[in-house]
């Protein structure tokens, strides 16, 4: 299947380099196609295609990287180009102090996406996964953790099977409410990360798991 990236910031920039070395067919999606190609020439990578932000969405699955503040009108404005397509949410939904949350307690991000776009297929993903993490998500020999969560079941495993390539392991974290958790346990572990020194290298590591 056919997957691309929206946006260059850094969560956009650590997965184009996570994710070129295993997908056959990679785009990644800019307003500025140009720059874009710029990036894709100083990071080395050879194996994604500098594409508009309209022909990213034409592929099967598509990896967002916006901010939640932005997310909800960016779907509803591209409501059609996203039908019927699996679309991957990494975003959490923090205050721009990073302090709390925009969403209530009885929801999530990926709840609020998916309501706003219900033809569309939503699955969560590297929520918990901070951008220096994708740079380097092996320390001490122990690889980082990513939670996939969707409540349609054929395309969390789609998502899931492309990224057990990658150098993370790989979790079924069940549907989207769960998120609910993951998004609020992501703001816990920024906060201890910047009391111990080490933000923004921290991530999820399930302890006791046979998955290697």
């Amino acid at each position: 299947m056919k997957w691309s990236i929206v946006g260059t910031g850094r969560m956009g920039k650590g997965l184009a380099k996570t994710l070129a070395p295993v997908m056959n067919d990679l785009s990644w999606g800019s307003r500025d196609v140009g720059r874009l190609q710029e990036i894709i020439n100083q990071l080395g990578l050879t194996r994604i295609k500098a594409v508009s932000v309209e022909e990213a969405l034409k592929a099967d699955i598509i990896v967002h990287t916006l901010w939640f503040r932005d997310l909800i009108p960016w779907v509803q404005e591209h409501r059609e180009a996203l039908k019927g397509k699996i679309l991957v949410d990494i975003s959490n939904p923090f205050t721009a102090e990073f302090t709390d949350f925009v969403t209530e307690w009885g929801t999530s991000a990926a709840e609020e996406l998916q309501r706003a776009v219900p033809e569309t297929i939503v699955v969560g993903a590297f929520k918990n996964t901070f951008f220096e993490v994708l740079n380097n998500p092996i320390h001490n020999g122990l690889k980082s953790d990513v939670y996939v969560t969707g409540d349609n079941e054929e395309a969390k495993r789609t998502v899931m099977e492309a990224l057990l390539a990658t150098p993370f392991r790989i979790f079924d974290r069940g549907s989207l409410k769960n998120n609910r958790t993951i998004e609020r346990m992501t703001l816990f572990e920024r906060e201890l990360a910047i009391r111990y020194g080490h933000y923004p290298y921290v991530s999820f590591r399930l302890f006791g798991s046979p998955n290697e």
